[in-house]
């Protein structure tokens, strides 16, 4: 009788695992979840368009999992020279069909924390494209930007 509730047990226990397993996978696929880099960036404001990235010396990219994303640009001479830079920022989003929303809880510039932008991002293969608003009235920020991501392997 024992052995047969051991196995029982142990069956069951399996089972749940895999339960698991299958949902966390499942997740995980979502097109979105990864890591991209960004290859270029406009910025438009008030009709005027300008390239803000490719930067030379400067990479960026931006991370996602099932809740939170994050996004670190630095200088590729490890901050030596000039033109060093670092930014990061990190937060909450959600992703309704192409209908993305940014909860910024993190920021290396700390005045643009605890705000929420919102914009569409359109998945195509390995490419990501991010565009949307971003006004902050107390830094007289309002102005569009356009992002284009790469997936990394």
């Amino acid at each position: 009788m024992k052995l047969l509730s051991a196995l029982a047990f142990s069956a069951l226990a399996l089972a749940s695992c895999t339960n698991q397993t299958e949902t966390k996978k499942a997740k995980s696929e979502q097109p979105i979840n990864g890591t991209w880099k960004l290859v270029s960036a406009k910025t438009i404001t008030k009709g005027d368009t300008v390239s803000s990235f490719p930067v030379e010396n400067q990479e960026m990219i931006k991370q996602f999992n099932d809740t939170h994303f994050s996004f670190f640009k630095h200088d590729i001479s490890k901050g030596k020279g000039k033109n060093t830079v670092f930014d990061a920022g990190s937060g909450t989003y959600t992703l309704n069909g192409d209908k993305y929303e940014e909860h910024l809880q993190y920021c290396s510039y700390r005045d643009w924390e605890d705000l929420k932008f919102s914009f569409t991002v359109n998945i195509k293969n390995d490419t990501l494209v991010q565009r949307g608003i971003e006004k902050i009235d107390s830094l007289n920020v309002n102005h569009e930007i356009v992002e284009t991501y790469v997936k990394l392997k």
